[in-house]
């Protein structure tokens, strides 16, 4: 996944929390908490890899080398 890819999932990701948000402002069912939560993990899974693919690319380092890390080493990750 390239930079564009990565920013374009963040974006789609940032739609979705943005959506939840919206539409159950004051009852959240459990449904809605639970894909709230995961979306947070997959923003912080995919800002950790544009971050790394950044950093690689600042070092002349292939950025494409970079990985993405399992979601509970990212889980926390302020942004």
């Amino acid at each position: 996944m390239d930079d564009a890819e990565l920013l374009g999932r963040i974006n789609q990701l940032a739609r979705e929390e943005h959506r939840l948000f919206e539409q159950r402002s004051h009852i959240r069912v459990a449904a809605d908490r639970e894909r709230l939560r995961e979306i947070e993990l997959m923003l912080d899974q995919c800002w950790d890899l544009l971050r790394q693919r950044r950093a690689r690319r600042a070092a002349g380092l292939d950025p494409d080398e970079a990985r993405a890390r399992d979601l509970q080493t990212v889980e926390g990750y302020s942004g």
